[in-house]
């Protein structure tokens, strides 16, 4: 996005941006390719039911209604949240950049929380009271030196997290909505967080968290942050998802180490065998950090740099390959066909792929497979999956248009 078109949206653009997000089969990269090829919110929504025909839908793709735009935006009135577009000022820059940043997040609290530096910390469930202590010194000193602490809230290493960083700001993000409290016990830090920081998600209000919900949640906690660290987690975990998004994102990952008899100690383990650095102290983190130090928005600190601008051993194990192309331009598109459409969806599985490897398969050019894989996700043929991964989705019809 330019910085020419970072501007404050009125009450009305923001319900076309509403309608548009709510929409069946869009999300956050089907919305930004949608702006790229439509020009506005409104032309997009007038597109949708051709483009989604064309690829094969077999039913009339719901559009989300004027009335049900306004009857959310009024209940986020109601419950003391914001809807933040990602085109306004305030949304948080480090997110913005990623291909897949939701195009509205729900904002319960001071959205200034999301302005300043931030550093991720994440973890286990059941940790240990060891765990649960150092998480919480940890955060406390991150938050003393400027950074805001990002977690879950979740049970565990988040909400230790949490609670070191307050009463300096702390941004918890959330699988559900921003008025669910999950789990049920942290209803406290829940209204903590609001009064000192910021508690956001992508999803409607009223929204249940469920499992699926947590690996895209997942994308924003190393979305937001410039380096993430990892408290317990074992060897299967939601905190190794966050670990491989942040290297993905270029972000720095940290892990604290731990002993080979605790299964909780075991994914920390492996990430720092696998290049992630090992570190002790909060001292250790915030030297390795580069991002700047708090400043007021729109200021930059000199000498810093963007993150990833020296990839760590992990951030290569996750991606090997140079980072895939920007979605191409309006005037560098080329339309899907049929035949591509369905050379495309057979080269797709039921496990998810990444697109510039699809690229590299097809043989295809990059707008032609944008686009395509538009035109199937919309008419529910295909399943996009956080770190720029689409699958394929087996219940739809075979045949193509």
């Amino acid at each position: 996005m330019q910085p020419n078109t970072i501007k404050p949206l009125d009450d009305e653009a923001r319900l076309a941006w509403l309608r548009l997000i709510r929409s069946e089969n869009v999300g956050p990269v089907v919305f930004r390719q949608l702006l790229d090829r439509f020009g506005s919110p409104a032309a997009a929504l007038s597109a949708l039911p051709e483009v989604a025909a064309r690829a094969g839908g077999k039913r009339r793709i719901r559009i989300c209604s004027q009335a049900d735009a306004e009857a959310e935006m009024a209940a986020t009135r109601r419950a003391g949240a914001r809807l933040l577009a990602w085109c306004e000022p305030a949304y948080p820059a480090p997110l913005r950049e990623l291909e897949d940043a939701p195009p509205l997040l729900i904002v319960l609290g001071d959205p200034a929380a999301l302005s300043a530096p931030a550093v991720g910390i994440v973890g286990a469930r059941n940790a240990s009271a060891n765990g649960r202590r150092f998480a919480q010194g940890l955060a406390a000193e991150i938050a003393e030196a400027g950074y805001a602490v990002v977690s879950g809230m979740a049970r565990g290493i988040d909400t230790a997290a949490h609670l070191g960083a307050l009463p300096r700001p702390s941004v918890a993000v959330l699988a559900g909505g921003v008025d669910v409290v999950y789990p049920p016990e942290n209803d406290r830090l829940h209204r903590d967080l609001q009064d000192r920081g910021a508690v956001i998600s992508e999803m409607p209000l009223g929204t249940k968290p469920q499992a699926r919900h947590f690996p895209r949640r997942n994308r924003l906690i190393s979305g937001l942050s410039c380096g993430l660290v990892i408290v317990e987690a074992a060897k299967r975990s939601g905190s190794l998802i966050t670990a491989r998004f942040a290297a993905e994102q270029g972000r720095d990952v940290f892990a604290v180490p731990g002993s080979p008899l605790d299964p909780r100690a075991a994914g920390c383990n492996h990430l720092i065998r696998e290049g992630a650095t090992l570190v002790e102290s909060a001292a250790q983190i915030l030297d390795d950090l580069r991002a700047p130090l708090p400043a007021p928005p729109g200021s930059s600190a000199p000498g810093s740099s963007a993150p990833g601008s020296s990839p760590t051993g992990l951030q290569q194990v996750f991606a090997p390959q140079a980072p895939p192309p920007p979605t191409p331009p309006i005037a560098e598109r080329a339309e899907a066909g049929p035949n591509e459409r369905r050379d495309l969806e057979e080269l797709l599985g039921p496990e998810p792929i990444m697109v510039d490897e699809l690229v590299r398969l097809s043989g295809l050019p990059i707008g032609v497979v944008h686009s395509a894989l538009l035109d199937l996700e919309l008419a529910g043929r295909i399943e996009r999956h956080p770190g720029n991964r689409v699958a394929r989705l087996y219940k739809a019809p075979a045949d193509l248009l």
